[in-house]
């Protein structure tokens, strides 16, 4: 049962340098938890964290109430989080992470506090409700991904140059690939490139499939060696400063095939015409369905077996999603992915993809990478 408590007043005097990160997410989550029925929310899933107060560690509790906020973190972090999150006030977790919220909840006195639901275990969820009896603890689903749906200016110059060290190491891997390549070493070269090259790390585990590998859109790497006269598809992504690229190309060496113009012309055309229509105010199943048209359109729609697109920022897929299941609006500063794609067991895949921000009156292309899926021998 929900309590009624007096909220007491802790203002943050946030840092200077932590003005980008703090307050404006945090005030945006506060001004929900009315709506809500909420005296709090709980923030477990690390890049939430992140995104609300800038720590980066991979373990911590963020307590947000009406008017208040405070980091709790194991003794591994204490100083790590301290560093990152301005004047954010930072509790040391010596014992259960229960007690810890038990404690929170005392000392800002709120009893009703939502957490994520999509996030928390039901082992978790039962110690948490153990360890603090006094507290009602309400599951909500995409509480603060709403919020990071939308990307600040700030965030965009960040998926900018993770979508330029992304694009600067396609152009190398064309350039470094050869046929009897295997698909392994290529992957090693995105990796050794990505991190030598100023990113912190892949955005994901690179994809390179060759033939009929290709076939699986999220294919592992082999150590097959790559053939003239096959499609290569090649997603790769790096990660700079937590933001992340997402870069689809489709390759071929030698003289091009009918089958391979024909598919390839018709997912590119797919993907264009995605481009050229999606809007602010469109549902993300409205956006799916201007690529999947043109796929359909030609015979090949069962050949489309994913959806068109998906958002990207702290994480590599996060909302919005661009999917025949997507009711929502799309909103202006989204960053998504648009990668039509066809796969054939018998013979290999074919994926493209960009990533766009949307604006006012439609999208812009983030990516830079050629088109053109020619290589040299």
């Amino acid at each position: 049962m929900a309590r009624h408590l007096h909220h007491r007043t802790h203002v943050i005097p946030w840092q200077e340098e932590a003005l980008a990160v703090g307050p404006q997410r945090v005030n945006s989550l506060q001004e929900r938890l009315e709506a809500l029925g909420l005296d709090a929310f709980l923030v477990t899933l690390p890049t939430n964290i992140r995104y609300l107060v800038g720590f980066t560690g991979d373990l911590g509790l963020l307590l947000v109430t009406r008017d208040a906020v405070e980091l709790a973190v194991d003794g591994r972090y204490t100083e790590h989080a301290r560093r990152e999150v301005g004047a954010v006030p930072v509790r040391e977790v010596r014992g259960e992470w229960a007690a810890a919220l038990a404690g929170l909840a005392a000392d800002y006195s709120v009893g009703h506090i939502g957490y994520e639901g999509d996030h928390v275990t039901v082992s978790q969820l039962e110690r948490l409700a153990e360890g603090a009896p006094g507290v009602q603890l309400e599951p909500f689903s995409g509480t603060v991904l709403a919020l990071r749906a939308r990307k600040s200016p700030e965030e965009i110059e960040a998926l900018v140059q993770a979508i330029a060290l992304t694009d600067e190491t396609m152009a190398a891997l064309r350039d470094w690939l050869r046929p009897g390549v295997t698909e392994r070493e290529a992957v090693w070269f995105v990796e050794s490139y990505i991190r030598t090259h100023g990113g912190e790390a892949v955005a994901f585990d690179p994809i390179v499939a060759a033939g009929r590998n290709g076939a699986m859109a999220h294919a592992r790497p082999s150590d097959r060696p790559i053939g003239r006269q096959e499609p290569i598809v090649v997603d790769i992504g790096a990660r700079v400063e937590g933001y992340h690229g997402d870069l689809t190309r489709t390759l071929w060496f030698g003289t091009p095939t009918d089958r391979f113009n024909e598919l390839y012309n018709l997912v590119l055309e797919a993907q264009l015409t995605a481009e050229d229509g999606i809007k602010a105010g469109m549902s993300g199943k409205e956006a799916d369905g201007l690529a999947r048209a043109v796929i359909e359109g030609a015979g090949y729609g069962e050949r489309f077996s994913h959806s068109l697109g998906h958002g990207v920022g702290l994480a590599i897929h996060e909302e919005p999603r661009l999917s025949q299941l997507a009711e929502g609006a799309l909103e202006t500063g989204a960053v998504v992915s648009v990668e039509p794609g066809v796969y054939f067991p018998d013979w290999g895949g074919i994926r493209i993809e960009d990533l766009v921000v949307i604006e006012d009156g439609g999208v812009r292309v983030l990516t830079r990478s050629a088109k053109e899926p020619w290589l040299a021998e």
